[in-house]
């Protein structure tokens, strides 16, 4: 599950970047001069314990925390998150643990959320219940959920299918950077597959992905890049050539090991020290 090959010799430009972003909680940091680069057709896992800072990466990535310090770059400009919805028309599409699906609403209602398909001319205009049918279907198939009765209630999808709803949902809107907090539901072994598929799919389509797990081991299947987080800032900056699934668990637990990688790294490779 490795990234598409570049065509272009070198590594693409970030569509989204943070640099020395701090948030603060009154005098408690949640994330001191935290720094990352988000880049078109790759998956930057985000690992850490809990209190560690991910979720108030997302929360600013969505617009829902403002920093205190640092910047956001969209295509290299500085941008202000005031808001999700600033986020979402910045092209930023964040998929939350606790999946923002009306659950008595259909399938295909759940996917168009008021940006319903109509046809014939004003005033006449009607909804295209058929186009919304076959539109849900085929965005659902390219997150890798076949055999979707469009029509079903979102309550009878699973929590993979319903995580893989909102990211087909992203992907059919327009999404650049797709930002996806693991959910936290329980799920078997086949509905993490649906979520790992919908993210690679993400990628496939050339999105920008942040992709938040507490598990090293599926981080690894998909990712590119690995942004270790411990008490709000970097721990560890890594690639799918630096580490493999084993180191990767072994680091995210911590320790003395993952400092003495950290050093090693940023001494070879200054840029990954920004």
């Amino acid at each position: 599950m490795t990234g598409p090959v570049r065509d272009d010799g070198g590594t693409a430009p970030p569509v989204l970047e943070l640099r020395g972003l701090t948030v603060r909680h009154g005098s408690v940091p949640a994330l001191t001069r935290l720094s990352v680069a988000l880049r078109a057709g790759e998956i930057t896992c985000v690992l850490g314990e809990n209190g560690s800072g991910k979720s108030t990466l997302v929360a600013v990535l969505s617009g829902l925390v403002r920093p205190d310090e640092g910047q956001v770059l969209l295509d290299g400009r500085p941008v202000r998150l005031r808001t999700p919805r600033r986020a979402r028309e910045a092209g930023i599409a964040t998929v939350w643990q606790d999946l923002a699906v009306a659950p008595l609403l259909s399938v295909w209602r759940n996917l168009f959320l008021g940006a319903e398909p109509l046809r014939g001319i004003w005033p006449t205009r009607r909804l295209d219940l058929a186009a919304a049918r076959e539109t849900t279907v085929q965005a659902m198939r390219r997150v890798g959920v076949t055999g979707l009765d469009p029509d079903q209630p979102a309550s009878a999808l699973r929590a993979g299918e319903r995580h893989s709803l909102a990211v087909a949902r992203a992907l059919h809107f327009g999404a650049r950077v797709l930002v996806v907090d693991e959910p936290s539901a329980p799920m078997t072994v086949a509905q993490h597959a649906l979520v790992l598929q919908s993210v690679v799919a993400a990628r496939a389509e050339g999105l920008a992905v942040l992709f938040v797990t507490n598990n090293p081991r599926y981080a690894h299947l998909v990712g590119d890049r690995f942004l270790l987080l411990a008490s709000g800032q970097v721990a560890g900056t890594l690639t799918r050539d630096d580490v493999d699934a084993a180191d990767l668990t072994r680091l995210v637990a911590g320790g003395d090991e993952l400092t003495a990688l950290t050093a090693v790294l940023t001494a070879a490779h200054p840029e990954l020290d920004r």
